[in-house]
């Protein structure tokens, strides 16, 4: 069997294999939606694809929505190549349950793949004609935290940002350019109000998109790029809205033991692939069953009934309240602290991490002590509830092939997030965060890990992070085994509000993350006996 629209003819054969397909017309869905775009997408990997091409499958199949998506790819062009093409942008999504379950459907929602940029001429032409139609309504992103910084640590343009800004909308690159270039593609043109919606695990991921794409309008506007009317058509939020989300759903990389899975019920071409810009992809996608998707209601110009899909339409306040509490407590510093940690202490799967006591305390102390002592209920989703379904259920399933390897990738870009805004909360509740003893832990985890040694004293190699030269550079002179190595090397980094958003020795922890970090280099099992200290 194969995953093209032309295999899925053959309805026995998949159902034999217990794999659904879609209950509607593939082929005729995508050229509607060549026809007619409503939805474009940036950033079309393997959360897009099976949770918010999940989302567009359901309504689609419910008759309640009549166009796909139309998938943008400015980052990773191998991903349009290798993945989409081959395969008539189907998806072969497979949902995996801790009883060792696993629920495989065909979704055929993904009606068109693009590159952005300059990198195919014809796909430049289709997005400016795209964005030109005044019938579409909403163009989401999942492009990682990174994906929005136009500024490195040293709060200088990053080298592509400048580049961007300097030669103007006609050649730009990045996703933030990218979507300013369209805009100012629709406002020459129709005109008409749109939705940009951030779906990425980042706080205030709207204001973050608006104020990204808000900046680089102005700065082609100084230049003389685009007239100043552009600039008000971006900044009235009754025409370009940019709604707040919150976004969950664990999709780990593809499994080879699924793609082995996969060729067994009979489907050809299973193969995970890592394409040249280090994307782990495959035809199919495995992730986990919960999924939490809450989003702003704020659509000028209409927009699919996503709450009939299990989406969460509400306002800006319950939407950040819920971010917050998912992004800075209840889950991704839970999974951030497990991910510095395990990579150092050698571990290749989360669920195995569970099964540590002390990684366990770790959580337990991080999430449901320390965090949950400033995190606000948003009313929709109980934080109680929530944490506990990440503890008990989500992390320790053994079916999920989750790595802390994967989850360390750009973990720079989420100290702020992710912990930052914790100990402020704690300084501005208490006057200082000195009383906290899980979320230092979990820094000086992050800073132990970036020496690239495990426990044991052995080399492993770091996940990929936009500042790891930078840190690392900052690190030299600290040796495993040696203690005394480090003197003051820590400062620039645990000072840095471009990275931890609060200066955490005026928070009051620097000095605790050092002596932890310190405690953490002392030499083979170091790492486990700080832990264990500070934890018991």
């Amino acid at each position: 069997m194969e995953l093209t629209r032309k295999g899925i003819r053959d309805t026995e054969e998949w159902q034999k294999a217990g794999i659904r397909l879609p209950g509607y017309d593939v082929e005729a869905l995508a050229a509607r939606t060549r026809e007619k775009p409503a939805w474009v997408h940036f950033g079309i990997g393997n959360i897009f694809r099976i949770f918010i091409g999940g989302i567009a499958d359901r309504l689609i199949e419910e008759g309640l929505w009549d166009w796909g998506i139309t998938c943008v790819e400015a980052f990773d062009y191998d991903v349009v190549d290798q993945i989409y093409k081959p395969f008539d942008n189907l998806v072969l999504a497979v949902t995996l349950y801790g009883d060792g379950t696993a629920e495989k459907r065909v979704l055929g929602s993904l009606g068109e793949a693009l590159k952005a940029g300059t990198e195919d001429e014809n796909d430049a032409d289709r997005l400016k004609e795209i964005f030109s139609d005044p019938g579409l309504q909403m163009v989401s992103y999942t492009i990682t935290e990174k994906g929005y910084a136009l500024r490195g640590a040293d709060g200088e343009y990053l080298a592509w940002v400048r580049q961007d800004i300097e030669k103007g909308p006609n050649h730009a690159s990045g996703a933030m350019a990218l979507t300013a270039a369209l805009l100012y593609e629709r406002y020459r043109t129709s005109g008409a109000p749109i939705a940009l919606v951030s779906m990425d695990n980042v706080s205030r991921n709207g204001e973050k998109l608006r104020e990204a794409v808000l900046e680089i309008s102005e700065a082609w506007a100084e230049k003389g790029y685009v007239p100043l009317g552009f600039l008000d058509y971006v900044r009235d939020e009754g025409r370009i809205a940019f709604p707040w989300t919150m976004i969950d759903k664990i999709t780990p990389r593809p499994s080879e033991r699924i793609a082995d899975m996969l060729r067994e019920n009979g489907v050809e071409h299973m193969e995970p692939v890592i394409t040249s810009r280090k994307t782990y992809i495959a035809p199919f996608v495995n992730a986990e069953a919960p999924q939490y998707l809450v989003v702003e209601d704020r659509f000028p110009n209409g927009r699919p009934p996503l709450e009939k899909a299990g989406v969460y339409m509400t306002d800006r306040e319950t939407v950040n309240c819920s971010e917050r509490m998912k992004v800075t407590v209840c889950l991704n510093p839970l999974h951030t602290a497990l991910a510095v940690y395990g990579c150092v202490l050698d571990y290749t799967l989360l669920a195995d991490e569970m099964k540590d006591e002390d990684l366990c305390r770790l959580v337990h102390q991080l999430g449901p002590v320390e965090g949950m002592k400033v995190v606000k209920d948003p009313g929709i989703i109980s934080p109680e509830k929530f944490i506990q379904e990440v503890i008990q259920v989500r992390f320790p399933n053994p079916f999920i092939p989750d790595t802390p390897q994967r989850i360390a990738v750009d973990s720079s870009q989420m100290m702020g997030i992710r912990f930052g805004e914790t100990v402020k909360a704690y300084v501005e509740r208490y006057g200082s965060a000195e009383c906290l003893t899980a979320v230092p832990l979990a820094v000086a985890g992050w800073c132990r890990y970036l020496l690239a040694v495990t426990d044991e004293g052995e080399p492993f190699e770091l996940s990929p992070d936009p500042m790891i030269g930078e840190l690392t550079a900052q690190l030299a002179g600290v040796r495993f085994g040696d203690p005394s190595s480090l003197e003051d090397q820590l400062k620039p980094i645990l000072s840095n509000e471009n990275i931890f958003g609060i200066d955490l020795y005026e928070a009051g922890i620097g000095e605790k993350i050092e002596e932890m970090f310190r405690e953490e280099i002392a030499g083979p099992g170091a790492v486990r006996k700080t832990l264990q200290k500070y934890l018991k």
